[in-house]
């Protein structure tokens, strides 16, 4: 194992995570909160610059072999420090108590699960707020997607790769151009570009810069914290619309915004998994304002709320225009399932993904072809490609581990003693990086009265969820830690 190259880049990490605290104490000095705030931003800052200089020193040597393993612990390590780290100003400025909460709230920003312990947002100051929904951008394409991109990290014996497939969802990772830094380079842009887009419709729409920000932070990373006790309700339809639109937008694989660029429309626009996600996007909008209709003035109404909601809830982001834990049993179900699918493949959005559910789909057609015709060759195609039985087995083996994960979870949490819908749907929304679930954790509703203990196994969720399951189990294998490869 390289160790030294594992302690560089954490240490390349911590001082990201360090320069990236500085917008966030300008905000503080901007709105005159120099009290508390500003200490905590400037000796988290300090102890990360301490931890980065000495990892950098450790790893100044570091050999260029570079595997798989390193690529699992680098990752899973470096979001749960980084986590960590970035709890600190929430706790040292006091005005998030508990270590604990702080850590579930951090981790709950960096996987952009959007859920949270805070019954009064608007209570926290500007520098906070804004470093809590910046926590959603940052972890929306991911922190080594960041350093691949923009940072000079030296040759490695592929260790971009090892990297990039570590954190990216969905069942595989590939190039999009020859080399893996003008790739990361490539979706970063991209990841820009439609994050200064949606922040100029807020801003055209009258919302103030820094509610656009924050907002745009969000809806970006489909993280879902809102600056407001109520969301996004009391911002107008329009500026609903577009958060709409825009968390939609960034749960479609960024490949297809490639294809795009490079005028492959008919690639592009008859993706498979592209037309199955907005399939089912579709026909829930419609579903649920034709259930939810009795509930408001027409039927524009009910289809504008649910619109909003089908988006934000497939996409995984959480935010919310109405407490939809008041709709009809019907609206709530189908939301649930929602929960669990999830966004596309290569987005920033989280779940099982839409792509996995294709795959599981024609698997299973293709095992009723086998089993009438025994003799007959029954592959699996996507995109007119065939899928190798490599990436189907490792589909049926994160289904696996992703329903042992959830039984588990909820067993654990049901020590707190609360009602089984609230206790379900917490662990779907962490797993799934939602935010919001029914019941007690509804979207008026938060995450405060669970125990020290339930937070920390759903934070763990939340770390599960958003890096695939994979690089966690692998940082707690004792098979990772052997000396021998």
């Amino acid at each position: 194992m390289n160790k030294k190259m594992i302690a560089r880049m954490l240490g390349v990490l911590f001082a990201l995570e360090a320069l990236f605290m500085l917008p966030a104490i300008a905000v503080c000095v901007i709105y005159g909160e120099t009290g508390a705030p500003v200490t905590g931003f400037l000796w988290t800052v300090a102890l990360l610059a301490l931890l980065a200089g000495a990892l950098m020193l450790i790893g100044r040597k570091a050999t260029r072999d570079f595997y798989a393993r390193e690529g699992f612990i680098i990752v899973a390590l470096g979001w749960t420090l980084l986590s960590a780290a970035g709890a600190l100003p929430f706790w040292i400025s006091r005005e998030i108590p508990h270590y604990v909460d702080a850590f579930f709230e951090t981790v709950s920003g960096f996987t952009t699960t959007g859920s949270s312990i805070l019954s009064n947002v608007e209570g926290l100051s500007h520098g906070l707020l804004y470093w809590r929904s910046f926590t959603h951008w940052l972890g929306g394409m991911g922190m080594l997607v960041f350093l691949l991109a923009v940072v000079p990290t030296g040759k490695g014996s592929g260790y971009s790769i090892h990297l990039l497939r570590a954190e990216s969802p969905g069942p595989t990772v590939g190039k999009i151009v020859p080399r893996m830094r003008q790739t990361a380079s490539l979706l970063y842009k991209i990841y820009i570009v439609l994050t200064i887009l949606c922040v100029g419709f807020l801003l055209a729409g009258g919302m103030p810069l820094f509610d656009s920000l924050c907002t745009a932070f969000g809806t970006a990373g489909t993280g879902g914290f809102g600056i407001k006790n109520d969301s996004m309700a009391g911002y107008s339809p329009y500026l609903q619309n577009v958060c709409t639109v825009f968390m939609a937008l960034f749960g479609v694989n960024f490949s297809i915004y490639f294809l795009l660029l490079l005028r492959e429309w008919r690639a592009a626009l008859f993706d498979e998994e592209l037309l199955l996600y907005l399939g089912i996007m579709l026909g829930a909008m419609f579903i649920i304002a034709v259930d939810v209709r009795p509930l408001f003035a027409g039927f524009g109404e009910a289809f504008h709320h649910a619109s909003f909601t089908v988006s934000s809830v497939m996409t995984t982001t959480g935010f919310a225009t109405a407490d939809f834990n008041v709709w009809p049993q019907l609206s709530r179900s189908i939301l649930c399932i929602l929960m669990v699918i999830g966004a596309s493949a290569g987005s920033t959005g989280g779940g099982v993904k839409v792509a996995r559910i294709l795959l599981l789909g024609k698997s299973l057609s293709a095992e009723v072809r086998r089993m009438l015709r025994p003799r007959s060759v029954n592959v699996v195609r996507v995109n007119q490609r065939v899928v190798s039985d490599e990436v189907l087995h490792s589909v049926n083996v994160y289904m696996a581990a992703y329903c042992a994960l959830a039984v588990v979870s909820f067993l654990l949490i049901s020590l707190d003693d609360f009602s089984m819908e609230t206790n379900m749907t917490a662990v779907m929304a962490c797993l799934n990086n939602i935010g919001p679930g029914l019941d007690l954790v509804g979207p008026t509703g938060n995450y405060a009265m669970f125990s020290p203990f339930s937070k920390i196994v759903l934070s763990l969720d939340m770390l599960l969820g958003r890096l695939e399951i994979f690089p966690i189990l692998v940082l707690f294998s004792r098979h990772t830690w052997n000396r021998t490869r």
